[in-house]
Formats: structure tokens, C-alpha cells, sequence
């Protein structure tokens, strides 16, 4: 009997509290998904039409969009490895000169520093007077020639004459090949002695990105004392998730967008597929290649790289990247709702040429503020600072 009394009382309190739990399970739904549900009403932002005008607040309704695929990865701009010159001299010099400077854009063929070297100075000696040697050679030829046809010496003596210029000849040639292997162009100084500097030139068009002359230092042949790169076309380093091979081609096209220039997309191309996976982060190094004719990328600055892939168009809500704020760290739009402005927490997805995908928090035709969301997040911060005083 007794434990008939304590089932029934047991089957009562569980029905008692069944629509409780019902009405809590509604709540938690509504406070997980994403939507008005989320705003702050207490947080809500009334302007006047003329506060309005002076913030610069505009509001758009929502819109989904078609969009295409597209992969996003992280990424690094690199120097064009095809145009990237590290340059050094060929013999050993001491640095007497220095002509450009980090950062400097030079010209092909433009001297970068002046070198003074013995070796080279002794390889202009031997040239001088092995072409001292040819030209007395060369006039004794030339004088046996007409007394051999006069028959004024004897034959032998011909001979002789024409076998000391052909070896004058080749002491010259030899004399010659040595200076062009030192990187020096053979021939007479305009003073007629010997010169021991040479100059170090660009060997392209490009900028100045490293530097290692000192004046008064030893240059060395390995070690080189400028390196110049064309900055006009760069690579963008990126690594491409083992999923997502399949759906890139050499070719496709692609953009890069940079901290720098929120606002702005540098269009490319993809030029390179690496042909072996990374086994640690299962990636596939890939190379976008980009126009830089305006200078305004930087080496090792890090971008997003974004590739267009093949396929159907989906629908996105996207909107202006300045329509999105931090608040207490997590990103929010304002609303517009009853003539006020109210914070709504938001999931950023992937930026696209200035605009970035909401994956969750608001929905099709929500009055959402494009411009002005700072001026909003300024006067927000300035009404909590002033209550809690």
C-alpha cells in the first residue's frame, strides 16, 4: 500500500512539471538562435534625424546574393622568384664606392657600388702588355710581308715574324678572355694604365631590397652585397587544403586582399599547383600571381587569398565590411528596429572584395546599418561609461 501511495505521488509531480520544462526548453531554443532573440533592447540607440545626418548612418535592408565558389586561404606575399637577383661581385675588392641604397629603384645596368681589386688590376696589366706586345708583332709582320715580296729577306725570317704574331695573338685573346671572366669588358684605359676598379651593376630593373656594401669593406664572390627584386608582379604564397585540389586549376582566377587596404582587392591568377602534399598540415603549397606595377604590396605581408572555383552560384547574406563592429570582442552589427539602433552579435564568414559573408545573426530584409556603425559603437561605449558613474 505504501508503495502504491509513493507511485502515485511520484506520476503527479512529474506531470506537474512536465509544461515548466517545456517552457524552458522554448526559452533555451530561442536564446541559441540567432536573430532579434539576441539583441539588447536596453542597448538600443535613439538619434534624431539631424544626429542621424551627422553620424553618416545608413541603413540597408538585408539581401541574400548570388555568390560564387570560392575557397579562402591565408597567405604571404613573396618576392617573384623568376625576377630576384642576388648580386656580388666575381673577384675579391675593396669597397671604395657605394651608389644605391635600401629601397632605391634601379635600372638595368645601373652601378650599384664601385670595387677596387688587385686582381683585377693585374688582369689589366698583363692585357696591356700583351696588346704592347701584339701591336709590335703585328708591325713586324706587316714590314716582313713587303720586304718578303721584294725578296729582300729570306723566307726563314718571314716565318719568324709570322709566328711571333700568332703568338701575340693568343697571348691577347687570352689576356681578353681573363678580364671578360672577371666581369671586366677588355680594352685600353684612356690614360693607357692599367685600372684596378670595377663597378657592380644591376642586372634588371627593380628595387633595392637587401644591402650588405659597407665602404671601406672586403667584397667577396660569395657573398652577395645587393639583392634586387622587380616588385612589378609578386607571388602570393598560399596553402591550399587537401579537400579543396580538386576544384583548383592552374589558371583560375583569384584575389588577394591585405590589412593594409581593407577596402580593395588585387586581382590574380593562379600559376602554380605544387605536385606533393604537405603530410603535417595535408596542404598543397599554391602561387598566385598579382600586378604590383603601383608598389603599394609589401614583401611578407600577410593576405587572403580567395580562388574561384567552378560550380553553381549559392545565396549569402553579405554586407559592407565597415557595417561590422567589435563589441566586448565579439562582431555586431546594429539593427534598426521602432526607429532605434540595437546591437546584434553576428558570425563573420568569408570576405569578399569588401564585403563579408554573415553566416548566422540576421536575416533577409533586416534594416542593417552600412555606414556609421563606428559613430553607433562610440555613442554606446559613451552611454555605458556613463551609467556605471
Amino acid at each position: 500500500m505504501r508503495r502504491s501511495l509513493l507511485f502515485v505521488l511520484l506520476v503527479f509531480a512529474v506531470a506537474a512539471c512536465a509544461p515548466k520544462d517545456e517552457h524552458a526548453e522554448r526559452a533555451g531554443g530561442k536564446a541559441e538562435s540567432p536573430g532579434p532573440e539576441r539583441e539588447k533592447p536596453d542597448e538600443a540607440i535613439k538619434l534624431s534625424a539631424e544626429e542621424r545626418k551627422s553620424a553618416g548612418v545608413a541603413v540597408e535592408p538585408a539581401k541574400a546574393q548570388p555568390i560564387a565558389g570560392r575557397i579562402s586561404m591565408t597567405a604571404t606575399i613573396r618576392a617573384n622568384q623568376d625576377r630576384i637577383a642576388h648580386v656580388g661581385p666575381r673577384v675579391e675588392g675593396r669597397i671604395v664606392a657605394v651608389s644605391a641604397n635600401l629601397g632605391d629603384r634601379v635600372k638595368a645596368g645601373q652601378t650599384l657600388a664601385t670595387l677596387d681589386s688587385l686582381e683585377l688590376g693585374e688582369a689589366n696589366s698583363s692585357y696591356l702588355q700583351a696588346l704592347s706586345a701584339y701591336r709590335v708583332a703585328e708591325s713586324d709582320l706587316k714590314r716582313a710581308q713587303a720586304l718578303n715580296q721584294d725578296e729582300i729577306i729570306p723566307v726563314k725570317e718571314f716565318v719568324r715574324a709570322r709566328s711571333e704574331h700568332e703568338k701575340a695573338l693568343a697571348a691577347l685573346r687570352a689576356a681578353e678572355d681573363r678580364l671578360r671572366m672577371l666581369g671586366v669588358a677588355p680594352g685600353p684605359s684612356p690614360s693607357g694604365r692599367a685600372i684596378s676598379t670595377f663597378p657592380l651593376v644591376a642586372p634588371f630593373g627593380g628595387t633595392v631590397i637587401e644591402k650588405h656594401a659597407i665602404l671601406g669593406e672586403l667584397g667577396r664572390p660569395d657573398q652577395p652585397m645587393f639583392t634586387v627584386a622587380d616588385m612589378t608582379r609578386l607571388w602570393i604564397e598560399a596553402n591550399l587544403p587537401e579537400q579543396d585540389l580538386g576544384k583548383v586549376r592552374t589558371g583560375a582566377p583569384a584575389a588577394v586582399t591585405v590589412a593594409a587596404y581593407p577596402s580593395e582587392r588585387f586581382a590574380g591568377r593562379v600559376t602554380y599547383v605544387a605536385s606533393i602534399l604537405d603530410k603535417d598540415s595535408r596542404t598543397v603549397p599554391t602561387r598566385i600571381e598579382i600586378d604590383n606595377r603601383d608598389g603599394r604590396l609589401r614583401l611578407e605581408m600577410f593576405a587572403t587569398a580567395v580562388i574561384e572555383v567552378p560550380g553553381p552560384k549559392r545565396e549569402a547574406l553579405a554586407l559592407p565590411d565597415e557595417a561590422i563592429v567589435l563589441i566586448q570582442g565579439q562582431p555586431t552589427v546594429f539593427v534598426e528596429r521602432n526607429g532605434a539602433f540595437v546591437p546584434r552579435p553576428v558570425e563573420p564568414g568569408e570576405r569578399l572584395g569588401g564585403r563579408t559573408v554573415i553566416k548566422s545573426g540576421i536575416s533577409d530584409g533586416d534594416g542593417v546599418v552600412v555606414s556609421g556603425a563606428y559613430a553607433l559603437k562610440a555613442r554606446m561605449m559613451k552611454s555605458q561609461i556613463g551609467d556605471t558613474h
